[in-house]
């Protein structure tokens, strides 16, 4: 079992910053995949970003440019730096894991999520 606690989300004018960060509680986290889902009031969850256990990472096209994905194995943690912030990122974001790269699906772990907020 893995547990996954999000945090960084707030209320941030738009083109600015946030760093998400996901830390998770395994001592395997080496060998887990981990995602960067998000969902919008009224919308379905829709992925985000992706990073294998090699550090390769995959984005949705919307974010590519503007956010990037990276982990930090010896602290249990990912990042998902956010740039250039548009309205349409508010949603809840959720840290998600998994033992296989399927970037944008099938993840067996999932986190409470955390709130983004972009204000024009």
């Amino acid at each position: 079992q893995v547990q996954l606690g999000e945090s960084g989300g707030g209320l941030v004018q738009a083109g600015g910053s946030l760093r998400l960060s996901c830390a998770a509680s395994t001592r395997t986290f080496s060998s887990y995949a981990m995602g960067w889902f998000r969902q919008a009031p009224g919308k379905e969850r829709e992925f985000v970003a992706a990073i294998s256990w090699t550090g390769s990472t995959y984005y949705t096209e919307s974010v590519k440019g503007r956010f990037t994905m990276s982990r930090d194995n010896a602290k249990n943690t990912v990042y998902l730096q956010m740039n250039s912030l548009k309205p349409e990122d508010t949603a809840v974001y959720y840290c998600a894991a998994d033992r296989s790269f399927r970037p944008t699906r099938n993840y067996d772990y999932w986190g409470q999520g955390t709130q983004v907020t972009v204000s024009s």
